[in-house]
Formats: C-alpha cells, sequence, structure tokens
C-alpha cells in the first residue's frame, strides 16, 4: 500500500525554488542537499531536484501543473499577499470560483503552475 506520494520537480535554482514555496505557499523546507530539497507544509510535500544542464525549462512542453487542496485559501492568500505581489501579474491569478466547484488561486514559478483549491461551501461558484 502506498502511504503518499509527492512530486520530484526538476528546477535550474533549487533555493529560489524552495524560496517561492516558502514566501508564497507557506512550505518550509525539511531538508536541503546540493541536488536535493523536500519541502512540506501540512499533509503535503514537493520535492525538487537539479535539471539536467541541457534541459530548456523554458519549453512549455515541460510545464507541470501541481493542485494542493487546501482547507482555507483565502488565509493562505492573504499571509503571502506580500511576496505573491512581488510576482509578475501573468504569474498570479487571485482567488475565484470554478464551475466545478473549487474555489482556487493560481501562481506560476519556472515550469510549474501552483494550483492551490478548495471546495466551495455550498458546492455553488458564485
Amino acid at each position: 500500500m502506498i502511504r503518499d506520494a509527492t512530486a520530484m520537480l526538476p528546477v535550474v535554482d533549487i533555493d529560489a525554488a524552495c524560496a517561492f514555496m516558502r514566501d508564497c505557499l507557506g512550505f518550509e523546507t525539511a531538508f536541503r542537499s546540493e541536488s536535493h530539497a523536500y519541502c512540506e507544509s501540512g499533509n503535503g510535500a514537493v520535492r525538487f531536484i537539479n535539471a539536467p544542464p541541457d534541459a530548456d525549462m523554458d519549453d512549455p512542453a515541460r510545464q507541470i501543473v501541481i493542485y494542493l487542496d487546501c482547507d482555507d485559501i483565502g488565509a493562505i492568500w492573504h499571509s503571502h499577499q506580500a511576496a505573491i505581489a512581488k510576482l509578475p501579474d501573468s504569474h498570479r491569478r487571485a482567488p475565484f470560483d470554478r464551475l466545478y466547484g473549487q474555489r482556487e488561486f493560481h501562481l506560476i514559478h519556472g515550469p510549474f503552475l501552483f494550483m492551490a483549491g478548495q471546495p466551495i461551501k455550498d458546492g455553488a461558484a458564485e
């Protein structure tokens, strides 16, 4: 039986990826070596590894979407607002309701789209 799974994501700059996770999403770096980092928040975790030197990390085909199931995205958004505001406009989308019953916000770091969401309480989008 699998207890849980974490994404292992290649990045050019592990320190920048860890700082993004800390400053914009509230994750802590629980482990860091020269070639690997493990970031966690509650039951969520992400691992970063060094990308191969010849990897084109700007290639849209490398974009990976990571969905973060949350209890209160508003609290996360507001507690990290100062760091989120420093991201380019095209790299952040404030909380909004989806027709499929989730309230979400979106952040982009490198080739990664982080979608943080929670169920809309009454089940209907605004």
